[in-house]
C-alpha cells in the first residue's frame, strides 16, 4: 500500500514515471508516420504520400496503427527506463560536477550512449514484432500463415516456433549500434539547444513549452539522421522471415545487397518521413516528460 507514495517520493521514481508519460505521448503522436517509414524502407520505391494513399485506399486508415499494441505495451517501461538510466549515469560519468548542478555535456553524451545501449535489449524484440505486423497487408492475408498473425502474440509465437527464443533477438546487434550513438547525440542536442534557446534553464528548470518542443524536436531529428542507414538495414533484416532462404545473412550482407541492387539512395529512403515524425514525436516526448517531472517535483 505504501509502495507508490515512497516510489514517487524518490528522484529516480519521478524520472521513471515522467519518462513513461513521455514515451506514451511520443508513440501515439507519431505511430502513423512510423508505419509509412517502415513500408518505404522495405519497398523499392514510393514517396511517403504515395505509400499513405495506397495504404489508406487498400487497407483503411486504421492499418497505419497496425502493430501498435506491441510497442504500446512496452513503451512506458522502455522510455521510463531510458530516462531514469540517463538521469543517473549522466551525473555518474562526470563526478567533477556537484550533484546539485545539471550534468556536464560530456556526462550528458556518455549517459545517453549507455541508456541507448541498454534499451536496445528491450526495444529490439518489440520492433521485430512491430515491423512484422506493420508489413502485413490485406492483399497478402490469403496466405494461411499470414492469416494466423492477428497480433503481437501470434507473431511472437511464430518466431519462437521457427527459431527458438534466440529468434526474438534477430537484429539486436544493429539495434545496439543504432541506439547507442544516436541516444548520446539525442540527449546532448536537447540539453545544448534548450540552453541556447532559454539561457539558464538547465539550472532553474524554467524552460518554456516552446523551448521543450523545439529542442526535443531538433534532438530527435538530428539523432535519426545520424543513424538512418543503420535503421534501414535493421528494418530489412527484421522484416524477413527466419528461414534458410532468407535474403540477407547479416548486417554487412544486407548493406551490400541493398546498395548493389538499389544504389546508395536506398540507405536514405524514407528519411524525410522519419525526420518529420522525429520532430513531432520527440517534441512531444520531452514536453510530456518535463511537464510530468515538474508536477511530480512540485511541493505537495
Amino acid at each position: 500500500m505504501d509502495f507508490w507514495p515512497e516510489f514517487l517520493a524518490s528522484s529516480w521514481g519521478k524520472e521513471f514515471v515522467a519518462g513513461g508519460f513521455g514515451g506514451i505521448a511520443g508513440l501515439i503522436s507519431g505511430y502513423p508516420l512510423d508505419s509509412i517509414r517502415v513500408r518505404q524502407q522495405n519497398s523499392k520505391s514510393g514517396s511517403a504520400f504515395n505509400v499513405f494513399r495506397h495504404v489508406v485506399a487498400k487497407e483503411g486508415p486504421l492499418s497505419l496503427y497496425r502493430g501498435m499494441a506491441a510497442p504500446l505495451a512496452s513503451v512506458t517501461f522502455q522510455n521510463a527506463m531510458v530516462f531514469q538510466i540517463y538521469a543517473t549515469l549522466s551525473q555518474t560519468f562526470d563526478r567533477k560536477v556537484p550533484a546539485t548542478d545539471p550534468p556536464s555535456y560530456k556526462g550528458v553524451a556518455l549517459g545517453g550512449i549507455a541508456a541507448g545501449a541498454i534499451q536496445s535489449l528491450i526495444i529490439s524484440p518489440v520492433e521485430l514484432v512491430k515491423i512484422q505486423l506493420q508489413l502485413q497487408s490485406k492483399t497478402n492475408q490469403c496466405n494461411n500463415q499470414v492469416t494466423r498473425l492477428k497480433g503481437p502474440r501470434d507473431v511472437t509465437r511464430r518466431i519462437v516456433s521457427q527459431a527458438g527464443l534466440r529468434g526474438i533477438y534477430r537484429g539486436l546487434t544493429v539495434t545496439l549500434l543504432r541506439d547507442a550513438h544516436s541516444h548520446g547525440l539525442y540527449f546532448w542536442v536537447y540539453e545544448y539547444t534548450k540552453e541556447q534557446l532559454h539561457p539558464g534553464c538547465r539550472k532553474n528548470g524554467q524552460e518554456s513549452f516552446q523551448t521543450m518542443l523545439v529542442a526535443g524536436g531538433l534532438a530527435g531529428s538530428v539523432s535519426w539522421i545520424s543513424c538512418y542507414p543503420l535503421d534501414v538495414v535493421k528494418t530489412r533484416l527484421q522484416a524477413q522471415s527466419q528461414s534458410k532462404s532468407a535474403k540477407y545473412h547479416g548486417i554487412v550482407d544486407c548493406f551490400r545487397q541493398s546498395v548493389r541492387t538499389e544504389g546508395y539512395g536506398v540507405l536514405w529512403r524514407g528519411v524525410g518521413t522519419t525526420v518529420g515524425r522525429a520532430f513531432l514525436v520527440n517534441g512531444s516526448i520531452f514536453t510530456a516528460y518535463e511537464t510530468a517531472l515538474r508536477f511530480l517535483c512540485k511541493p505537495q
